[in-house]
């Protein structure tokens, strides 16, 4: 899966960000907020924040306090929970507990990210490509001890065919299938319509059809009701509460093997000073997400291990191209001036992507170019000098000046209709980045002569989904396999209708982008598919809907008296939240155990930061080292 910053599990939409404009005259009045005293506190209790000393921090929430002795591992987390279903989830923290409730059929190595085993052993084709079948593992039991079997997996694959809700989620995996079924408890058989890349990375949790075949309505069924929640994952759910924590177990019948920690507990925060504060005081155990100014004042705090490496997400400008539906019908109500090719390269034109990375990332990201990040190297594509849309406010001004809009006497940006230019941009408002960037863009804008209100809301999934937007912040996590990311700016991917759901990421339905996304979703040559891949990636930046601004930096930090060691992801330089797999809170060590990391993590040996590592530095290997469904607006997967 992926999520947003919007959108996944790697479809991580995901949106984030951060910031108040020139914060960086010093930067000292940002740390003060964050730099107080550490308090250790033991370990195996964390407590329940206080309301935090920083301004504008809320009262941290509350999870139930753990019985003595439980080793609890607490992840601060400011991005909600969609929903606990994963035929409907989108949020990159609502997929990443998927990841560690449900197994998919392969997953992928901790190591280097390629496929190994998962609910399935091993897998083959038939000559033709339009057979698949899989080995199910005998070894793997939901957590009410029932057989996890082959059985389970072509329910929820046919479910997925045959329920347009239950496919909300991650329906492009299955929209080639022709058949599915379990000829017997081990052996599960895939047949296509055509061939299909993706096979090999599906990722789509497999549920217990045994419980999910009682459901009737997968639209409206959230999946947070009834705890503990079957599945036969590292963890199981035991109980959620919507904004304020999500509290998970250690399957101890996982064929893995079961995680150390007694209790794995995800923490809401709506500020992410108060997530800091809370981590010094030894009040969680991790924290993602970092801005500059709080990663410098964590860097030299006792007890506390930054990670700063290479991330896996996109922060993007994303304008609305007139929402629509399948049926053609409009609906929103996106400033029409957007519809003209010329004002949306205008925009982009005016928009300073070396700021971004200098003033507002402070250096720990990377500036954007095309969709796909630099870590994945293979897919990474950058435009041709004649390609790129650079910044050049002296070409902006002309662009407009050809669309129409000329300037006043006022300075202001004007249309035949004489009324001046002024656009909103959605921001996420628990993201400082969003915040930042919007100060500098109108700034930026501004001395075009054209006004922009910047939006930030707790909620930006309602009028992001109904289409009442004219810009917004965006920003995906992208798996190792890019074809889901890919998907969500395909026709397909529009709402059926108006007052429906789609898995769209902000309504683009563009012919020629369509025609080489279905090439490359049924090319098996490795060579001619990449390239395909950064042809859509071309096609996508010419069509101006999207900028993407930066691929940030995964910046984290985590409290070493608290955990041993983790698993990161990559080995080198590679981030602990948002994994493609289960690995890191899988693999995490308490710091008072005796027991060591397991080896197994897909590779030969796992991967893991230890407490007297140095802070992770990011040095060469390509631009990558040279320096990140819709998931609305936080975090996409």
């Amino acid at each position: 899966m992926v999520t947003r910053i919007a959108p996944r599990t790697t479809r991580q939409p995901t949106r984030q960000r951060s910031r108040f404009r020139l914060f960086l005259a010093s930067g000292a009045a940002a740390t003060a907020m964050v730099a107080g005293s550490v308090i250790p506190l033991s370990p195996l209790l964390p407590a329940a924040p206080q309301a935090q000393a920083a301004p504008n921090a809320l009262n941290a929430p509350k999870a139930p306090a753990a019985a003595d002795g439980k080793k609890v591992l607490t992840v601060a987390v400011d991005q909600s929970i969609d929903s606990l279903s994963p035929f409907l989830a989108q949020t990159l923290v609502a997929t990443s507990v998927h990841r560690l409730t449900y197994e998919y059929l392969t997953n992928y190595d901790a190591k280097d990210a390629r496929t190994i085993p998962g609910f399935a052993t091993k897998w083959a084709s038939s000559p033709d490509k339009l057979t698949w079948t899989f080995t199910i593992r005998g070894d793997s039991k939901w957590s009410d001890g029932k057989q996890a079997t082959a059985e389970d997996a072509a329910w929820t694959f046919n479910k997925m065919m045959t329920d347009p809700n239950a496919a909300t989620a991650n329906g492009s995996f299955t929209s080639n299938f022709k058949k599915v079924t379990a000829p017997d408890a081990t052996k599960l058989v895939i047949e296509l319509k055509k061939p299909q890349a993706t096979m090999t990375s599906l990722d789509v949790p497999i549920v217990p059809k045994h419980v999910w075949e009682k459901v009737d309505d997968f639209s409206k069924f959230n999946n947070d009701k009834k705890f503990p929640i079957v599945g036969n994952g590292p963890y199981v759910i035991e109980d959620f509460k919507v904004d304020q924590f999500i509290r998970l177990k250690p399957n101890k019948d996982f064929w893995r093997g079961a995680p150390k920690f007694d209790e794995l507990v995800f923490r809401y925060y709506k500020d992410k000073d108060a997530a800091v504060a809370a981590l010094q005081k030894g009040e969680v155990s991790f924290v993602a997400g970092l801005t500059p100014a709080q990663a410098a004042a964590l860097g030299n705090a006792e007890n506390i291990k930054v990670n700063d490496a290479p991330g896996r997400r996109f922060f993007a400008l994303a304008t609305n191209p007139g929402a629509k539906a399948k049926d053609g019908k409009a609906f929103g109500n996106g400033h029409k001036a957007l519809l003209d090719p010329d004002v949306r390269k205008a925009l982009f034109h005016a928009v300073d992507r070396k700021t971004i990375v200098d003033k507002v990332f402070q250096g720990h990201a990377v500036e954007g170019q095309g969709y796909i990040p630099p870590r994945f190297n293979s897919y990474f594509w950058q435009p041709s000098d004649s390609q790129t849309i650079g910044y050049d406010p002296a070409k902006a001004a002309a662009l407009l000046d050809k669309a129409g809009y000329e300037k006043n006497g006022g300075g202001k940006r004007v249309g035949e209709d004489g009324k001046p230019l002024n656009f909103r941009i959605l921001c996420h408002a628990t993201d400082p980045n969003d915040k930042a960037v919007g100060k500098y863009l109108q700034e930026w804008w501004g001395e075009l002569g054209i006004g922009l209100k910047v939006e930030c809301l707790d909620n930006v999934s309602d009028p992001w989904l109904a289409g009442n937007y004219d810009l917004a912040f965006d920003g995906w996590s992208v798996n190792p396999d890019p074809d889901f990311v890919l998907s969500i700016h395909t026709c397909a991917a529009l709402p059926a209708t108006a007052e429906a759901s789609g898995a769209t990421d902000n309504f683009i339905c563009d012919k020629k982008y369509d025609d080489l996304y279905a090439k490359q979703a049924v090319e098996y040559d490795t060579a001619k598919r990449t390239d395909l891949v950064k042809q859509i990636q071309s096609r996508l930046y010419d069509t101006g809907y999207m900028n993407v601004m930066a691929y940030p930096n995964a910046v984290e930090a985590y409290r070493t008296d608290q955990i041993k060691s983790i698993t990161t992801m990559p080995e080198a330089a590679g981030n602990i939240w948002g994994q493609d797999g289960y690995w890191s809170w899988w693999s995490a060590v308490p710091a008072d155990g005796t027991g060591e990391a397991s080896s197994d993590s897909g590779s030969s040996t796992g991967t893991v930061i230890g407490i007297g590592a140095a802070v992770v530095v990011v040095v060469a290997l390509g631009l990558f080292f040279m320096m990140r469904r819709r998931s609305t607006a936080e975090d996409r997967e």
